[in-house]
């Protein structure tokens, strides 16, 4: 097999990256000097990214995640932009992994236990709500309160409610927004795989993925490249 460089990264898939506008960065004063080594040049005051590099860190990251999917290991999902939102959830559920698709919640992986303990609580409103046993046991104003908690905390902890233990790894949209759970993953020496915009320090991320973490159309693409990885892995004879 042919070892992956700069000069052979195929020129008909950084097209495709092109297109899908994952070269293009933030404005130049917004910049964050580390991920300087991933930018090729400076267009109307706007960094570009190198898609070779960029390419070659996304190949470095999907064969990781085709290892993970591989062992069966559990890789959480971060994303909290709007408008990735259903493309997270969604492919978070191909890969049958969970969550994070509103807000990080505090703690998820540095107090676990506790956040564990409030998603069995969820889970049993939750199956009360559904049941009617609510309904027969308090009154109609306790109900409606225990009905917008429910909700609360389903925006909060729906998508981890089948997390049972700390995640293998976890994949980031942007490190930026999601600081805190980047933050929580490097303390407990959880693996991070990330897009790294050129408003970010890559070096905190094990797997960065320079490229731009605004536009959908990029989103689309690194997440779906992620997604097939996981499942591919996932799919495939168990390596020894």
């Amino acid at each position: 097999m042919t070892e992956l460089t700069l000069e052979n990264a195929p020129k008909s898939e950084l097209k495709t990256m092109m297109e899908n506008a994952l070269h293009l960065g933030h404005q130049t004063q917004k910049w964050h000097p580390k991920i300087r080594q991933y930018i090729y040049t400076k267009k109307n005051g706007i960094h570009i990214f190198d898609l070779r590099k960029t390419y070659l860190q996304l190949q470095k990251a999907l064969e990781y995640v085709e290892k993970l999917g591989n062992e069966g290991k559990v890789m959480l999902f971060v994303n909290t932009k709007p408008q990735a939102q259903k493309l997270i959830i969604e492919a978070a559920q191909d890969c049958e992994c969970p969550y994070v698709d509103s807000k990080w919640f505090p703690g998820l992986l540095t107090n676990f236990k506790t956040i564990k303990a409030r998603v069995q609580y969820f889970k049993k409103l939750e199956a009360e709500d559904k049941s009617g046993e609510l309904e027969e046991k308090f009154l109609k104003k306790e109900v409606s309160k225990f009905k917008k908690e429910i909700e609360k905390l389903k925006d909060a902890l729906g998508g981890v409610e089948n997390l049972n233990k700390l995640p293998a790894a976890l994949f980031v949209t942007d490190i930026k927004r999601d600081s805190i759970a980047v933050k929580e993953a490097r303390k407990l020496n959880i693996p991070l795989i990330a897009i790294t915009d050129s408003n970010t320090d890559p070096t905190l991320v094990d797997y960065p993925i320079p490229a731009n973490d605004d536009s959908l159309r990029a989103l689309e693409y690194i997440v779906e490249k992620i997604k097939g990885s996981y499942v591919k892995g996932k799919k495939s004879p168990k390596k020894k």
